[in-house]
């Protein structure tokens, strides 16, 4: 099953690193696709695991558009730009 997930907070190919990374660790996903442009990460996984893809791009700084709000989105920011550093630091070995 593909899920489509539109996310907040994608700047470069860091973030998309760092999703794809953490994504693809979870137990019954079998590839994940980010479109930095447009924020869209799309996810080929089991069925039923939609809710844990959200929560676990949330907790990476990632939150679903239209989702986060007040100190939510402002925390999810600042993990999104950890997570930028971090996949821009990992891409560079």
């Amino acid at each position: 099953m593909i899920y489509e997930i539109s996310v907040e907070n994608i700047k470069c190919g860091g973030c998309a690193g760092t999703i794809t990374k953490k994504i693809n660790e979870i137990e019954g996903v079998n590839s994940t696709n980010v479109e930095i442009e447009t924020g869209l990460v799309k996810i080929d996984a089991v069925e039923g695991l939609r809710d844990t893809l959200v929560s676990n791009l949330l907790k990476l700084g990632y939150p679903e558009t239209g989702t986060a709000a007040g100190m939510a989105a402002a925390k999810a920011k600042a993990k999104s730009f950890v997570s930028c550093a971090v996949g821009r630091i990992n891409a560079d070995k």
